[in-house]
């Protein structure tokens, strides 16, 4: 009898946790997909859902960053809603939530990051690598030059030893 009224316990426990997580104004949560979602301050950002719908519009508010309110409308891609803001230049680093309602009423949040630097474009590596090598095409055509030469030396060199050797004529 006692194992059951501690199991009963710990189910409405879990029950009352799992009502406690539920959003408390009713309405799903869907997505809002932001692009790109890093940005440096004074770019542009175009945000898009599918949870308002086909036919549906949206008001979107981007104010957590300094961007203030914007239109999604509806769009041909996808039945999804479309809108576009610009980051103020006076935005600082950080992740910000960007909010749209929809017509009908349901709520779709998505986040943005402002960085100082931008990180969408990927670098090349450009320059050599100082590892004390050296390489056939340096900076210097003298060095390369003297560097062959001293190699063709060595070359002749060996050439020579072994072939004397191999003669009997000793080193």
């Amino acid at each position: 009898m006692r194992t059951t009224r501690l199991l009963t316990g710990t189910a409405l426990a879990v029950a009352a946790a799992g009502l406690a997580a539920a959003p408390a104004y009713g309405g799903d949560t869907g997505t809002l997909e932001v692009h790109p979602s890093t940005v440096v301050p004074g770019a542009g950002v175009t945000v898009n859902t599918a949870a308002c719908g086909a036919d549906g519009s949206a008001a979107g508010d981007a104010s957590a960053v300094g961007a203030g309110t914007f239109t999604l409308v509806p769009s041909t891609h996808d039945k999804e809603a479309v809108g576009k803001f610009r980051v103020p230049p006076s935005a600082q680093p950080g992740t910000y939530e960007i909010v749209a309602k929809c017509s009908g009423g349901r709520r779709v949040t998505g986040d943005l990051v402002v960085t100082l630097t931008a990180t969408t474009e990927q670098t090349q590596p450009r320059g050599s690598v100082k590892t004390g090598v050296g390489g056939a095409l340096g900076p210097d055509p003298v060095q390369t030059t003297a560097g062959v030469a001293a190699l063709a030396v060595a070359a002749a060199g060996g050439t020579w030893l072994l072939h004397r050797r191999a003669r009997g004529d000793g080193i």
